[in-house]
């Protein structure tokens, strides 16, 4: 009997995925008999130590070929798949207009649905729509139409879900997965720091109980880091205990440690990842992310360590979608200033912190990968199902 392949094809392989690709792996062999393909290029140069990790971790991960360019000042890629579209079942891609590869395997596709024929079945995931940048009606019309061409979408929220299907798509195709990390590990990993861990850890970073936040992820441009450190400036002005905890690397990384050498309230402590985050979130109070959230959000409940956001034009689907304000979070209006007179409020406020980190503890066991990797099965079946129909004979 053949034994199906699922191939899914990533910009680069962060080593947060790993252990989602893992479940899925065990799930589709387990619920389909189905093999998992992860095929992923290199990593950017500002990932840090992310650079190799992921595909060092995961035994089902293949390294591909990337060349990449800029036309007109924008970047596009292309991987070389080889035969790996041939050999698979189905083939998942990132929804993005820059990855050059999907454009024929979706005419394949398309060439599909009129004539007939073999060949993998293509889908996409995605956010369902840009939301880290201003996009002109162009480029949301090459999107719409890319999107549209594909078998199934797996939505990484609702939300997305709604836009894709607003744009067109069918509903019935289209599998919202609620992206997540493991929120599992990091939980449990959070129950078992014990108060002896946090004094040593806070008696080694001069912490003061109650008077400490934390910053998890990548150091990108939407991340605003500069407004981050604006806004530590006018805390300790506030509060002179306070510190924040700065966990992570990427382009801005010079600009945090800086602050860190300048005293000026940042602890940098580099790249942290895995169980490890559990520690920093048990010394910490609040999160503080002005910018991007994207799947910190999930992290935050795992560690029962609130975010404090900011409202500005780009949310990512999990700040909109997961964080509720008032309730697991909260979402600050104004600039730095403003946010810093809402943490130093937030933080001499025992009542509020109570009740963000019990939203916190509720909503933990909601954004697991054990329940994306469910979905995702599900609707790797259905697009199974959809591309090679079991017909019945007599």
């Amino acid at each position: 009997m053949h034994q199906r392949r699922i191939t899914i094809v990533q910009p680069y392989l962060s080593h947060y995925r790993v252990p989602f690709f893992r479940r899925l792996a065990a799930d589709l062999h387990k619920q389909l008999g189905a093999e998992l393909v992860v095929a992923h290029s290199s990593p950017p140069p500002d990932a840090g130590e992310d650079r190799d990790r992921g595909s060092a971790e995961l035994e089902c991960a293949v390294r591909l070929v990337q060349h990449s360019w800029r036309i007109a000042g924008f970047p596009v890629h292309v991987r070389r798949l080889g035969d790996l579209p041939r050999r698979s079942d189905v083939v998942i891609v990132e929804q993005a207009l820059h990855n050059l590869e999907t454009f024929p395997l979706l005419a394949g596709e398309v060439w599909r649905k009129a004539r007939g024929g073999s060949g993998p079945a293509v889908a996409m995931w995605g956010n369902g729509r840009t939301c880290d940048k201003e996009v002109g009606p162009l480029l949301q019309t090459a999107k719409r139409v890319l999107t549209r061409q594909a078998k199934w979408f797996f939505a990484y929220t609702a939300g997305g879900a709604d836009h894709v299907a607003a744009q067109g798509f069918p509903r019935d195709r289209i599998t919202v997965v609620r992206n997540a990390t493991d929120t599992t590990a990091l939980a449990d990993a959070r129950k078992r720091v014990t108060d002896e861990q946090v004094a040593e850890f806070s008696s080694r970073h001069g912490l003061v109980p109650g008077r400490t936040g934390l910053y998890l992820g990548r150091f990108h441009t939407t991340k605003r880091i500069p407004f981050l450190l604006e806004a530590v400036a006018h805390i300790v002005k506030r509060m002179p205990e306070f510190k924040l905890l700065v966990a992570g690397d990427g382009e801005c990384r010079s600009l945090i440690e800086a602050s860190a050498a300048r005293g000026e309230g940042v602890v940098y402590l580099g790249p942290v990842h895995d169980e490890r985050r559990a520690l920093l979130g048990a010394a910490s109070q609040l999160m503080l992310m002005p910018g991007m959230v994207g799947l910190c959000a999930v992290d935050s409940f795992a560690l029962r360590t609130p975010v404090m956001t900011a409202a500005w034009a780009y949310r990512s689907p999990e700040s909109a979608e997961y964080l509720d304000h008032g309730r697991n979070s909260l979402v600050v209006e104004g600039g730095p200033e403003e946010y810093a007179e809402a943490v130093v409020k937030t933080l001499r406020s025992p009542r509020l912190m109570t009740r963000l980190k019990g939203g916190c503890a509720s909503d933990a066991d909601r954004y697991t990968v054990e329940g994306m990797s469910a979905r995702f099965t599900e609707g790797v079946a259905g697009l199974l199902e959809a591309r090679f129909p079991i017909t019945s004979s007599g």
